[in-house]
């Protein structure tokens, strides 16, 4: 399989781990996104958003998405599972997962910051911002976390919540949030960041980092 993605890229960093923790060997395609290479004709062939990351499969198939890229190696690979087997379990992964997903990284996509810089606002405003939504996001997930047990953010084994959270840490890190506070979120950043297909997805450690 081929990851198109970027090393400083969230989403790149979800599948990474994603692909890590199931053992699936792959190669990577980097696109500097500052660049704009991700809007090059040749991507946007087999990505029509043009955003990263695209997962290639062998036979050329392609998907995009992280969520459902996380979600069809999931069904297609099931061991070791990110999601719990029991339902209501399950539910509380994925809006755990959403949450970060959808609604703290989002802004921090690069055209996302740059639309808002685009209205008038200075690169402090905008990263003032950006840092915000991230403590305030962040701080739900804390509390979403209450009564679960640890190390992981649900239980003795990572699963589709913390292959969000640990790159959504690291992005709120870089705009400058406090993340002191978030006592069960680090918890379970610390149990990741010790396992292999954590830390070999950490973007200091790919090919294309800068």
């Amino acid at each position: 399989m081929r990851l198109h993605g970027f090393f400083r890229s969230g989403a790149s960093y979800r599948v990474r781990i994603a692909l890590g923790l199931k053992g699936l060997p792959f190669e990577q395609t980097s696109y500097v996104l500052r660049r704009g290479d991700q809007r090059q004709p040749a991507y946007v062939a087999i990505n029509p958003q043009g955003l990263v990351p695209t997962l290639e499969l062998d036979d050329g198939t392609t998907m995009t998405q992280s969520l459902a890229i996380l979600e069809w190696l999931e069904e297609t690979h099931p061991e070791p599972a990110m999601l719990p087997k029991d339902p209501m379990e399950r539910a509380r992964v994925r809006a755990f997962a959403l949450a970060i997903s959808c609604d703290i990284h989002p802004v921090q996509n690069l055209g996302v910051l740059n639309a808002v810089k685009a209205l008038g606002h200075t690169d402090a405003q905008v990263n003032d911002w950006a840092k915000r939504v991230n403590a305030e996001g962040l701080d739900a997930c804390e509390k979403m976390l209450v009564g679960t047990r640890g190390p992981f953010c649900f239980g003795d084994k990572p699963t589709l919540a913390d292959i969000c959270l640990v790159p959504q840490l690291v992005n709120a890190r870089r705009f400058g949030a406090d993340t002191s506070g978030w006592t069960r979120l680090l918890e379970a950043e610390a149990a990741c960041n010790a396992l292999p297909c954590f830390a070999d997805a950490l973007p200091e450690r790919q090919p294309d980092a800068e």
